[in-house]
């Protein structure tokens, strides 16, 4: 893992109590890019047997929240949407993998893609928005 981001992401779980009670667990993280995964548990099911869209939108957007503030600038989601490709099911392994898209000016575009194996699940696109302050004290980045 890049070190500040690593770092950063650290910081981030520590208090990310949402991600780390649905089981994600963060896999790489750097500049610009973050991977987590999660497994589809029997409490994520929905009434169609498959998992509810809004656990496979938490898990992309978890994962596009540690790559747009990896660079230990305090950032947030400004809107995001998700396209549902393939149904995931009760113990899928599923697997959000974000990357930056472009920047410009305190914006940035980022694309994250949801699979199981090799199939895709989901496409996230999620647009941030650079705010004041750092994650951790700048003089430790």
């Amino acid at each position: 893992m890049d070190d500040v981001a690593a770092r950063v992401a650290a910081a981030m779980w520590a208090e990310d109590t949402a991600s780390a009670g649905l089981g994600m667990k963060l896999v790489e993280v750097a500049e610009g890019t973050a991977r987590l995964e999660m497994t589809v548990r029997d409490d994520m099911v929905n009434g169609h047997g498959i998992a509810h869209g809004g656990f496979v939108f938490t898990l992309a957007d978890s994962a596009f929240a540690f790559a747009c503030n990896s660079r230990n600038q305090v950032t947030v989601a400004q809107a995001c949407d998700i396209v549902f490709v393939a149904p995931a099911r009760r113990g899928d392994v599923l697997v959000a993998e974000a990357r930056e898209r472009t920047t410009f000016g305190r914006n940035a575009i980022y694309d994250v893609t949801v699979t199981r194996g090799d199939e895709v699940v989901a496409e996230f696109r999620g647009r941030s928005r650079q705010l004041s302050g750092t994650i951790i004290p700048e003089d430790e980045a």
